[in-house]
């Protein structure tokens, strides 16, 4: 195996480094001269032509750069995630250079089989003001950019994904969330940052000529009244963040490689500062949600009214405590005010709910608006003395320094009470997860909520995307299924677009440690075989395997937990039918029993058809597959007995 290489200083006026990853596939040119710029390479093939990095620290920087000295050196360990996506034991090898700068700085470098990633270091004794950092790229400018483009630093990052040429994402057009995908010629590049701390979020904004630039909010000094759940910014800073002057600062990132890598990478979880601390008594499962349904069961074994209160609430628990659901979700109307956290609405009894659901094995989570939290901070030691076992958080809508560090805020005090927080209203990912690995998901995704407006043609983006990046809380799980041209629904009577057997695969395809069923129990009941499969399915794997990755048509991939797979492939393709062949050489030797679900007949038309089979496979077999458009397909496979 080839070992990453530097080329120290030459002599002129430029200085230049060159280090390899540890197999040698991926090169990363580095030049200081007036500034401080990089190519990376792939293969021999150049996927970024020129990445400009720099930091503007007022009062400090310098307008002359120099490096004082460089250090080089090769890493190779291994990560046992708390909460393990995608892998149980990630590989952590790699190559690294620091350039240690005139003016209290340094830059490290990582050079990966899968990518690169750079962060700025500091070591000024007291704070400082980060005026704004720069992170300007040239790349192929028939470059095709998969962007998500918010209209403004506001955003819950549940915009729609938009598509173009790197030519068409001009200056007029609106900025992008991270994390944003470049495809040119096979190659694919995933741009993000992880280790976001003390810093506000950034995200990026293109010029039309094949460059595009980091953008950061300002840091928020003055806040006003915005309703019961919000605060409006009056005022902000002429910084982006006031911070310490001895520190580290995030990392940007890059995946390279084929849409393949994209499914598999784990950058996020590899860069972030790993957890300090016991996390052993983190629990990731699924969770029964009322609010997607309307809280509204019904049928011949509901003889109560339906909606937030104490009888409803045992029904949802029941239901949970049938299949094996860890939890139930009370989101908004558990409370009898959004803005008090500890006076419970008086239809809901919730003391005799906990003690309920903890005669059942069923924990709860409470949903409150991150203004309440902010207002009742105790509120984290009062939830945890009632038994509560966690909190779903709403409604930040901003990445500025301020709420990164309310996300921190939050998910340490939740950790010294033993408590789980789900973040809605969110950001992306971006390793505080890793860190805090209670907190266990977050939405900042275009999710079933959005009833409608989430189409197949836009989630099929989200494994090359959004849940590249970190856990996702998507609320998949619907039973009421249609497609796109002749949907009708809200709720409670709430539909999904896409098939059933669709539905069903997102279970394996979408990763979070906390996944929502959120549909209503009334139905469930009704779909048994349905429900007996998303409920056994895994909210954590210890491998994955990609079977197909077609961006912007079809996923596919296979999960191993324990000795258990499953394979999970969705379409957001409108051909009638898609077919594929799935090769199961990941399978050890032996003999195995496939339960599988499939799209029916009809399925391209009354999305509600699917197909239940039962076989016999092994390792080396392959099996055809066809998905319905906007469709599924999912399985289980177990060791025969």
């Amino acid at each position: 195996m080839a070992m990453g290489s530097i080329i120290f200083p030459s002599i002129g006026k430029t200085t230049s480094y060159k280090v390899s990853s540890p197999s040698g596939e991926v090169v990363l040119d580095i030049n200081v001269d007036d500034a401080v710029n990089y190519s990376l390479a792939r293969n021999g093939k150049k996927v970024i032509e020129k990445a400009a990095i720099g930091m503007d620290i007022e009062n400090k920087t310098k307008k002359s750069i120099k490096v004082k000295n460089s250090k080089k050196g090769s890493h190779k360990g291994t990560i046992k995630p708390v909460v393990p996506m995608k892998f149980s034991s990630i590989d952590d090898t790699y190559n690294y250079l620091v350039l240690d700068m005139d003016g209290n700085y340094s830059i490290e470098f990582r050079v990966m089989d899968d990518g690169v990633a750079h962060r700025f270091v500091t070591t000024f004794p007291d704070s400082i003001n980060v005026m704004g950092e720069t992170f300007e790229l040239s790349v192929p400018t028939d470059a095709y950019m998969h962007l998500q483009q918010a209209g403004g630093f506001k955003t819950s990052y549940e915009e729609s994904y938009s598509h173009k040429p790197v030519t068409e994402w001009t200056e007029e057009e609106r900025m992008s969330t991270l994390p944003v995908l470049m495809e040119d010629d096979g190659e694919v590049v995933l741009f993000c940052e992880t280790n976001l701390r003390d810093y506000p979020a950034f995200f990026l904004k293109g010029d039309g000529n094949g460059k595009f630039h980091a953008v950061f909010p300002k840091a928020p000094t003055k806040f006003g009244p915005d309703g019961d759940r919000s605060l409006k910014i009056l005022e902000e800073a002429s910084y982006i963040a006031r911070t310490a002057g001895k520190r580290t600062f995030p990392w940007r990132y890059m995946v390279v490689g084929e849409p393949k890598d994209i499914l598999t990478n784990t950058m996020s979880a590899r860069l972030a500062d790993q957890p300090n601390g016991d996390f052993s008594w983190v629990v990731p499962g699924q969770a029964s949600w009322e609010w997607w349904n309307g809280a509204t069961p019904y049928g011949d074994d509901v003889d109560f009214e339906a909606g937030c209160n104490l009888d409803t609430y045992k029904y949802f628990i029941d239901f949970a405590s049938k299949y094996g659901i860890k939890y139930i979700v009370m989101d908004e109307g558990w409370a009898k005010t959004t803005l008090d956290p500890f006076t419970p609405n008086p239809n809901v009894d919730l003391m005799e709910l906990i003690r309920y659901g903890n005669d059942k094995g069923v924990g709860i989570i409470l949903w409150l608006t991150w203004l309440s939290v902010e207002n009742n901070f105790d509120v984290f030691e009062k939830v945890a003395d009632w038994g509560i076992k966690g909190l779903k958080i709403d409604f930040m809508d901003r990445s500025d320094q301020w709420m990164v560090d309310y996300y921190e805020r939050v998910a340490k005090e939740a950790a010294k009470h033993g408590l789980i927080v789900d973040m809605h209203g969110s950001f992306k990912p971006a390793g505080l997860e890793v860190t805090y690995p209670n907190l266990i998901n977050y939405e900042g995704v275009r999710g079933m909520e959005q009833m409608g407006g989430c189409r197949p043609e836009n989630s099929i983006y989200i494994p090359f995307m959004r849940n590249a990046v970190g856990p996702q809380d998507y609320t998949p799980g619907a039973m009421i299924s249609m497609q796109p041209n002749c949907y009708r629904a809200d709720r409670p009577n709430s539909a999904s677009i896409g098939t059933r057997a669709y539905q069903m695969a997102l279970f394996t395809v979408f990763e979070g440690g906390l996944q929502m069923l959120a549909d209503n129990p009334t139905l469930y009941y009704r779909n048994n075989d349905c429900t007996e499969f998303i409920t056994s399915v895994p909210t954590t794997w210890d491998e994955t395997v990609p079977l197909v990755a077609e961006i912007g048509k079809t996923v596919a991939v296979a999960k191993r937990k324990g000795d258990t797979w499953y394979i999970g492939a969705i379409t957001g393709s409108n051909d009638k039918w898609n077919e594929y062949t799935f090769d199961l050489s990941f399978l050890e030797n032996g003999d195995y029993d496939m339960t599988s679900f499939s799209d029916g007949i009809n399925a391209p038309r009354q999305a509600m058809d699917y197909r239940k089979t039962e076989s016999k496979v092994k390792k080396g077999d392959k099996i055809d597959v066809k998905l319905a458009r906007n469709g599924g397909w999912t399985a289980v496979i177990k060791p025969s007995k």
